[in-house]
């Protein structure tokens, strides 16, 4: 399935704001955080329609991604 991508700007937007402050993050180092992770790959592919989680389910991917790191 293939996301309008205006509503996945939106979607990345409320992930990076949800995973910046439970990590107690700024935006931009969210941000940066985000932009290099597997779960923007896989959101932005369309991959296991990752883009249709909650914001509060792919913000926790993040962490626990940036976690086994």
């Amino acid at each position: 399935m293939t996301a309008n991508p205006i509503l996945l700007q939106k979607k990345y937007t409320r992930v990076i704001e949800c995973f910046a402050k439970q990590q107690g993050l700024s935006l931009d180092e969210a941000l940066g955080l985000f932009y290099r992770s597997e779960v923007y790959q896989l959101m932005r592919d369309g991959i296991s329609d990752m883009h249709c989680m909650s914001d509060l389910y792919l913000a926790e991917e993040l962490r626990l991604e940036y976690q086994r790191k």
